[in-house]
């Protein structure tokens, strides 16, 4: 069968193939209880083990027994209310309920901006390394996403002077993540600013993945780039901090401009978003609920709090501790050459799954290796005495 050529463009998903990987010693000897094995620890998938909220798991119990009717595309009004409300508590910012838009999950919101904003010929300016579903999707808009390499010293963020380096007649826009999968940093406010004022002067566009900005642990960078204007458009989701993640619920605040054609595109690709999980998710701002998402913050806290040293002391060095999210992004050059390889021997002599760099980015991944502590402490823990014993 004949396939579109942007598939050629379209690498697979590597944390997937290492989870089937890990699933597969998980079924055998190695982790079998009655053969002396041990249970496979895995840190290589960005999902918190809290769930969703007691009030919101009650909710969806509650309104599955009634009518489940299609939404608006653009989302149940209720719920775009409520994010309005929540922008304006959490963050101080005025967002207009008509600005935001329910989709199905960030990832068919970062579809839907793409589709509307880039096209063949475009250029689109990304950090290296960022999360690899986000240049995909803008190859599946036939645009080109240029990746540019970045380090410690820039937080694994793009500069402001690095993107009016980069930028040339053909560049649309930057995509960016803030704080960033994999590396859980932040950009800098002014940096952001930056880049923002820069891009608008040429006529382009500021994307920003916002999805992990509730789990931000430093003041400093905890702010939301829509303060920077409204030509802004931002990505969030209620699979991280609203612990969602299967529910595939995420949402858009866009230009007002750009609305109606967001619209006009979720209506023709997948009507609109689940019905249940929007009536649910309503119950995530609950007053208790959002306690809860809190307790869940200072939870995650703490767990970075104890793996980053650990790894530190393993020679597993992470150079920029992460200030949101919850990812450890570290540099396992000191014990082996190809994080790819190592990823795969730690399955075989640890059973312990970690994600490699290889995607990424193209900018030495083989050097690099990210940790998930969504986990649990006592996972961490013990994954760390594993590593321990094999480094050792």
């Amino acid at each position: 069968m004949k396939l579109a050529a942007r598939l050629d463009r379209i690498e697979p998903f590597y944390v997937m193939e290492l989870a089937k990987a890990a699933a597969r010693v998980a079924a055998g000897p190695l982790c079998d209880a009655a053969q002396g094995g041990r249970r496979m620890i895995r840190l290589n998938v960005g999902e918190p083990d809290f769930g969703a909220a007691p009030a919101v798991r009650e909710a969806v119990a509650r309104v599955a027994q009634g009518p489940t009717p299609y939404t608006d595309a653009l989302g149940l009004p209720a719920l775009r209310e409520a994010i309005s409300r929540w922008y304006a508590q959490r963050f101080g910012l005025a967002v207009s309920p008509d600005r935001i838009a329910m989709t199905a999950g960030a990832s068919a919101g970062l579809q839907l901006a793409c589709l509307a904003l880039f096209e063949r010929g475009d250029e689109v300016l990304m950090p290296d390394p960022c999360y690899p579903c986000n240049r995909h999707f803008v190859t599946a808009a036939d645009a080109m996403p240029r990746l540019l390499p970045t380090g410690a010293a820039e937080r694994f963020q793009l500069g402001a002077q690095q993107v009016r380096d980069a930028w040339t007649p053909a560049t649309r826009g930057v995509l960016l993540a803030s704080p960033s999968n994999p590396t859980g940093t932040s950009i800098a406010p002014q940096v952001l600013a930056d880049i923002a004022r820069f891009v608008r002067g040429r006529g382009g566009v500021t994307v920003i993945d916002e999805i992990y900005l509730p789990l931000s642990y430093d003041e400093h960078f905890g702010h939301s780039a829509l303060a920077l204007g409204d030509d802004i458009v931002s990505v969030n989701s209620f699979s991280k901090y609203f612990g969602m993640t299967g529910w595939r619920l995420g949402w858009l605040v866009l230009p007002p401009a750009l609305v109606p054609a967001i619209e006009r595109l979720a209506q023709n690709l997948y009507i609109c978003p689940s019905t249940l999980a929007q009536m649910a998710a309503l119950a995530g701002f609950e007053p208790a609920s959002i306690a809860e998402f809190e307790r869940r913050r200072n939870t995650l806290r703490e767990r970075r709090d104890y793996v980053v040293p650990a790894l530190n002391d393993l020679g597993l060095t992470v150079p920029v501790a992460p200030d949101g999210a919850f990812y450890a992004w570290m540099d396992v050059s000191r014990h082996h050459a190809d994080s790819w390889a190592f990823a795969h021997e730690l399955l075989q002599s640890a059973q312990v799954a970690l994600t490699p760099g290889r995607d990424f980015g193209l900018a030495d991944p083989q050097r690099w290796m990210r940790l998930s502590f969504a986990s649990s402490m006592e996972d961490l823990e013990e994954a760390m005495r594993r590593l321990r014993e094999v480094i050792a």
